[in-house]
């Protein structure tokens, strides 16, 4: 599942947003929402969303696209 206790759907997820982001940043930005949704979530899962977020926005060449959607899920 997704929103599993140790965080491995959101760091699968981050993963994937990464990898596609070259090839279609359109698409992979249209991924990011459900981490954005960190504050709905217990105090357990938050830190795991922002930092899978946190990921996203380290990756080198990150596009604009992604950029935006992530910067303004942590906003």
């Amino acid at each position: 599942p997704f929103h599993r206790a140790d965080g491995a759907g959101y760091a699968f997820l981050a993963k994937q947003i990464v990898a596609l982001d070259p090839i279609n940043p359109q698409t992979a930005a249209k991924m990011v929402p459900p981490l954005g949704r960190w504050r709905r979530f217990d105090e357990r899962r938050q830190p795991l969303m922002k930092a899978a977020l946190d990921r996203i926005l380290a990756a080198p060449g990150v596009s604009k696209d992604v950029f935006e959607q992530a910067s303004k899920s942590l906003a």
